[in-house]
């Protein structure tokens, strides 16, 4: 729709019931919605990319370290987006709602749609409308998307960490593959054999044993993976009483795949199982208290962000829909809208922080995501009554 001049004369003198033709209506909706669902998307977009950058700097070692190509290194940081979207979408769309709707006042289309019969809410229909279908988009996240890329994350998080041939094919490096056990190697060949190898391994106390060989190679078998070194010697001390001996070997079998048994079993945490199995965790299953507390907290938590998106629009539209004109803008309203949103967030992470200690509290989740669109919808239903009692603003 675009406003003019014989637009706004149109809208002014036509008959009140012409307003509420389903033509007039869905030109209004579709004028509103384009800004709104155009606007979302690209705050929504420019939000992730900050948030992905920024973590991202996080696993630029893992390129360093565990020599991880590129391509791993998109694929691993593109499988946080999921759980970003869920934190960005209701923010983006507060936020533009209340740019829209404050460019609407201040355009004075508002007012000609109130003048041509509109009420407060159903110029907050659309609104409502695009909240609910990314409600629906959030719920599809929470329940399917995060989970699954938060598991595909950690597996391969896991396995880059316990990736034992990348940790000596890394040349020229010394390497701690766990506490007390470091590797290097000079170089490799082109038909992959470790030249130059040494291994230092100080993990027992009262004594110090380093290998070194001239040639190995790193070999896998059903044990799991295996470093054998050719032509070499094996030197052990012991710091406590001085003593020192040497052992030369033609070859030398060190067992890498068992280094480390204890790592070998990931422990799923909350953010990776699906809704059944957090709801369904108890004692019976091997979990700590501590763990089921957890994993029926992640669960509610997941019922009740989605819920934020029409919490958040609520605000928007109660605060400045209500709100009488004022030549001057709605600045003030504006940096009120973005307070109480503010402080539905902190109430929100206060009861999440407080679950663990006290379950009681957990239904208060709910309330502070249900509550906002209740007293949104009472005023806006109220807001018309306001308005024809004259409280209008300079």
């Amino acid at each position: 729709m675009v406003w003019n001049r014989e637009t706004v004369q149109f809208f002014l003198h036509a008959p009140r019931r012409l307003y509420y033709t389903p033509v007039a209506m869905r030109l209004i909706t579709r004028y509103i919605l384009r800004h709104l669902g155009i606007g979302t998307v690209l705050v929504a977009v420019g939000l992730a990319c900050i948030l992905w950058l920024s973590q991202s700097v996080r696993f630029l070692e893992m390129i360093v370290r565990k020599s991880l190509s590129i391509l791993d290194f998109a694929y691993l940081t593109l499988l946080l987006l999921p759980n970003f979207m869920v934190i960005i979408l209701p923010i983006a769309l507060f936020a533009v709602t209340l740019i829209t709707y404050n460019r609407l006042i201040a355009d004075r289309e508002l007012i000609v749609l109130r003048a041509s019969g509109a009420s407060d809410l159903q110029l907050g229909a659309t609104a409502f409308i695009l909240a609910v279908g990314m409600t629906g988009v959030c719920f599809t996240l929470t329940l399917y998307g995060v989970p699954k890329s938060v598991e595909l994350f950690r597996e391969m998080q896991w396995a880059i960490r316990h990736n034992v041939s990348a940790v000596f094919l890394r040349e020229g490096t010394f390497t701690e593959v766990i506490k007390g056990l470091t590797v290097y190697v000079r170089s490799r060949s082109p038909e992959g054999e470790l030249l130059d190898v040494l291994v230092h391994d100080k993990r027992i106390a009262s004594r110090t044993m380093t290998m070194i060989a001239e040639r190995g190679a790193l070999v896998f078998n059903e044990n799991g993976p295996r470093v054998l070194m050719i032509n070499g010697n094996q030197q052990e001390t012991w710091p406590g009483d001085g003593r020192f001996s040497i052992l030369y070997f033609d070859s030398y079998s060190l067992d890498i795949g068992r280094l480390n048994e204890k790592e070998h079993i990931r422990f799923r945490d909350a953010r990776e199982r699906s809704l059944r199995e957090l709801f369904t965790a108890s004692e019976e299953t091997g979990l700590s208290r501590e763990d089921v507390y957890r994993f029926h907290i992640e669960a509610h938590q997941r019922l009740v962000q989605p819920l934020f998106n029409v919490s958040f629009v609520a605000v928007a539209l109660a605060v400045l829909l209500t709100a009488p004109f004022n030549r001057r803008g709605q600045t003030t309203r504006m940096i009120a809208a973005v307070g109480i949103i503010t402080a539905i967030e902190t109430a929100a992470l206060g009861v999440a922080n407080l679950a663990p200690r006290y379950p009681g509290v957990i239904p208060l989740l709910y309330v502070i995501a249900l509550l906002p669109p209740g007293i949104a919808l009472y005023l806006l239903r109220s807001a018309p009554y306001a308005l024809s009692r004259g409280e209008v603003g300079r």
